[in-house]
């Protein structure tokens, strides 16, 4: 790959996409002094991010600021939140996002209720081989208006194409005519949606982080709204993998969300259907009292008044259907990112390295960046995205040696290597088993509010009513957690 062969012409890069990722694009594309505009079909940056405004994040602030941003922000005098706090969705656009998006050098260059349909190339379809490199793109927005670009970074996300209920990746037989009793992905079942929840039996369907996010808040839920019940059905023959790597996880929030989910199922708290695939949804008075049940191709069935589908999402390539994509059949993703993030041999959450040569199509100039260039693997870091970007954008200025440069330092999940660190001081103690479980679970509500992890775990534990000997020896197991990885 050559210089030429991403640049077409003298028009800026189109970035599709001002969300976090798509944002990162315009500050490297500042530095790198390149001429762009961002397209994005909301109001306002962070469309998407406002959806789960209510949720906080399980990485801190120092894996949620791009470097390029962070120096554009501080260059114009704005403090930036401290980097071990966990921002809640709605932080994320109110503390970086909106000012990131107001700066003088990007806010010009935003161009908001501008949603894409298509993009090809000037005068060429797919087809045409001849002159293809050096024919400029052509962006084409929903209002019929059209945009020529040297190059298009693609942030658009996935947040608008979830997967569906299914349990073989076609919509359940009924999905789609009980779509109003189906909330999507991280419902604010402790806010907004609380009605339709509160003394309702509930149905959580996935085995990812929004799942387990779900669970953990309808728990709390049901803790203050009598008659609240609670099922979480997955499609594999057990937990284990959503329970995560708990304390050995780096990200603290992370490893607290499957040790607090598998405390809650331990309890009773939470019902647990496994190998659970859904086949058939069927609402109203097939639904059980009215609701919705659900039905898996056994003939198992599961009646219950709301359905939450945190099965993922899947990227939407309809808008490049003129482009010459080469996509892995699997993943959706590059083919050359495809075997780094595949799912079904990273079981640990491994993210190798990866940049502008992994991230490349035979279409010159057009890259897909953030999530939708994952396509359906999950559990995507925005630090991911961001790296992406810088590598993207050396490129396209030119500077190689930077482009293929790429380095990525990620929070491991510690899910192919659980100590037993809290079990081992558990045991020692004569404690009951459930005690780790429990501790984790209670640190979990603290860790947004707590100055340190190790605070978080001296108020869980004093919640607990755990003694002072057991209160030192996991306080101190924190410490050692938090020296080891926060750097």
């Amino acid at each position: 790959m050559s210089e030429r062969e991403i640049s077409a012409g003298d028009g800026p890069v189109v970035v599709i996409g001002a969300g976090p990722v798509g944002l990162a694009a315009a500050a490297h594309l500042v530095e790198r002094e390149l001429p762009f505009l961002v397209v994005d079909a909301g109001a306002g940056p962070g469309a998407s991010v406002r959806r789960w405004g209510h949720v906080r994040l399980f990485s801190p602030w120092r894996y949620n600021i791009d470097p390029a941003a962070r120096r554009l922000l501080t260059e114009a005098g704005i403090t930036l939140p401290a980097d071990e706090d966990l921002p809640t969705g709605a932080d994320l656009v109110a503390r970086y996002l909106e000012p990131l998006a107001a700066l003088p050098r990007i806010a010009p260059r935003l161009r908001y209720g501008a949603e894409v349909v298509a993009i090809g190339r000037v005068g060429a379809d797919r087809v045409r081989t001849a002159g293809r490199e050096d024919t400029p793109f052509v962006v084409r927005l929903a209002d019929g208006s059209e945009i020529t670009a040297r190059a298009v970074l693609d942030a658009s996300g996935t947040w608008r194409t979830p997967n569906v209920l299914g349990g073989n990746g076609l919509a359940a037989h009924g999905e789609r005519e009980a779509a109003g009793w189906i909330d999507h992905a991280l419902p604010d079942v402790l806010g907004a949606d609380r009605d339709r929840h509160a003394g309702r039996h509930t149905v959580v369907v996935g085995a990812g982080h929004s799942a387990a996010t779900t669970l953990l808040a309808l728990a709390d839920l049901a803790a203050s709204a009598p008659g609240t019940r609670i099922t979480w059905a997955i499609r594999a023959d057990a937990p284990d993998r959503t329970y995560g790597g708990g304390e050995d996880d780096q990200l603290p929030a992370r490893g607290a969300l499957g040790a607090g989910l598998h405390h809650l199922v331990a309890a009773g708290r939470v019902e647990l259907a496994t190998g659970f695939r859904v086949h058939t949804v069927r609402a109203g008075a097939d639904g059980g009292a009215g609701g919705v049940r659900l039905l898996d191709a056994a003939g198992r069935s599961i009646d219950a008044d709301r359905v939450v589908a945190a099965t993922g999402y899947r990227p939407d390539w309809r808008l490049a259907g003129e482009l010459r994509l080469e996509l892995d059949p699997i993943l959706e993703a590059a083919r050359e990112l495809a075997p780094l993030i595949d799912p079904n041999v990273h079981s640990c959450g491994t993210v190798y390295p990866h940049g502008v040569a992994e991230l490349s199509h035979p279409e010159p100039g057009y890259f897909a960046l953030g999530s939708k260039s994952y396509g359906r693997a999950p559990t995507f870091l925005m630090a991911t995205g961001y790296e992406q970007a810088r590598s993207v954008v050396a490129a396209l200025a030119g500077d190689w040696a930077a482009a293929r440069d790429v380095r990525l330092a990620l929070p491991e999940t510690g899910v192919c290597s659980v100590s037993t660190g809290l079990q081992g001081i558990a045991a020692d103690l004569g404690l009951p088993a459930d005690v780790p479980d429990q501790l984790m679970t209670a640190t979990a509500r603290h860790l947004g509010s707590a100055a340190t992890p190790v605070d978080a775990v001296l108020t869980a534990a004093a919640e607990l009513g755990l003694d002072p000997t057991a209160t030192r020896r996991f306080a101190a197991f924190a410490a050692a957690q938090a020296g080891d990885h926060t750097g």
